[in-house]
């Protein structure tokens, strides 16, 4: 059976669809999973994170393959990467035209961050749209979210007035989640943490939806 097709997509830049893209690649790793990560996005963000983990140590991208791609060409590509791993990862870059459709067509569930922010979460419309053309089960993730603050719930009831399905895991705003990406690592290899939990929480739910498909 091919791997399942995870797509991380956002109009907005910064909102962190990177950092969810490798922690989401770690949290599934962690499940025991063959995970396969593909970067569409120009600026190279992803394959940068894992070259440094690479030269860190080449063990700890076993089990965890890495490939770029054109728009044009990523499907092709999923068919290939699909056959040899269990999940498949596409992170694009922050835009929500034609060009982001081939990415989303090929997706078994698109994951959209939103920052806690009104802009990040006007910018999320635009997305949905493209995703409900293509059809496309979409999963919108509370992203740097800061617990008990009124912005946080104005965005947070917001973003369920759009009538999209909301994970019930939280990404809260941790210095971790920077700190190790640049170590070329992620927030669930330092330790027990609030930040290891919510990752492995929200990669429970995404595959736990997907395995209702």
């Amino acid at each position: 059976m091919p791997g399942y097709v995870i797509t991380i997509a956002q109009q907005k830049g910064g909102s962190g669809k990177t950092t969810l893209a490798a922690h989401l690649a770690l949290g599934f790793r962690a499940q025991g999973k063959r995970v396969a990560l593909v970067d569409l996005d120009p600026q190279g963000s992803l394959g940068r994170w894992y070259m440094t983990r690479m030269d860190r140590d080449q063990e700890l991208c076993s089990d965890l393959d890495f490939t770029t791609s054109s728009a044009w060409g990523i499907s092709l590509e999923c068919r290939k990467l699909g056959a040899a791993n269990d999940i498949v990862i596409i992170d694009t870059p922050p835009k929500a035209d034609s060009d982001l459709r081939p990415a989303l067509r090929v997706a078994d569930l698109v994951v959209v961050p939103v920052a806690a922010s009104h802009v990040d979460l006007w910018a999320t419309e635009g997305v949905l749209d493209l995703a409900n053309r293509e059809n496309r089960e979409t999963l919108l993730v509370m992203n740097r979210t800061r617990s008990g603050t009124r912005l946080g719930a104005e965005v947070g009831k917001a973003a369920q007035e759009l009538g999209a399905r909301i994970a019930e895991t939280e990404l809260a705003n941790r210095v971790s989640f920077a700190e190790t990406m640049g170590q070329g690592l992620g927030a669930t290899e330092t330790g027990k943490s609030p930040a290891r939990d919510e990752v492995l929480s929200l990669t429970a739910e995404v595959a736990q939806l997907l395995a209702t498909r």
